[in-house]
């Protein structure tokens, strides 16, 4: 049975530490492939006036891993209703997938407010948990519960954010994001106050 993990975000924009989580995980792990997967609004972040519509977001995200063997995107989320949960997601997902694994890919400042995630102790216990490094959110490895690992991915501080509030400053930002994702920002002209 092939095991996929699910790396859900808003990827407004999807940037290179996105990739070199996804691409680490992909190749470093028992993982056999990563989906990102594009999640249209976040339960927690509701109120968002940056976030760019969806199908927008999603040409970025196909574009970042147009000819990847081991990384792809999933639009499930995106014929849910909205706000969407990950335990739901990835109910759905088993259903139209009954031949995957699906392992829930999250940061470790994701970690730390998991309990307040819809059915949090099911998606610990049915698919399991897969967590990365974010800077400044350490994880102590011998209390993590069974079902749960850490991956030790390179760690990069950057953000969608930070890209964003760059190209609002008129900043380059390159080595940031893929290219043709910056190509895609520049010929639209996205993110500009």
């Amino acid at each position: 049975m092939k095991t996929v993990g699910l790396y859900g975000g808003s990827f407004n924009p999807v940037h290179i530490g996105h990739l070199i989580v996804a691409s680490y995980i992909a190749q470093w792990s028992d993982i056999d492939e990563v989906w990102l997967m594009l999640s249209p609004l976040n339960p927690f972040k509701t109120q968002n006036p940056d976030l760019l519509p969806v199908q927008i977001r999603e040409d970025m995200l196909r574009l970042a891993v147009t000819d990847n063997s081991y990384l792809d995107i999933c639009d499930e989320q995106l014929k849910m209703p909205v706000p969407s949960y990950t335990i739901d997601t990835l109910d759905s997902l088993s259903k139209v997938h009954p031949d995957i694994s699906f392992r829930c890919i999250i940061g470790s400042d994701s970690w730390l407010g998991f309990t307040g995630w819809k059915e949090w102790e099911r998606i610990i216990k049915e698919y399991g948990v897969i967590i990365y490094p974010r800077p400044g959110y350490a994880i102590d490895e011998a209390s993590l519960p069974e079902g749960v690992i850490a991956v030790n991915a390179p760690s990069v501080d950057i953000s969608s954010t930070f890209i964003r509030n760059a190209l609002a400053e008129g900043k380059d930002v390159d080595y940031f994001v893929p290219d043709a994702v910056y190509k895609y920002i520049k010929s639209n002209n996205l993110y500009k106050k």
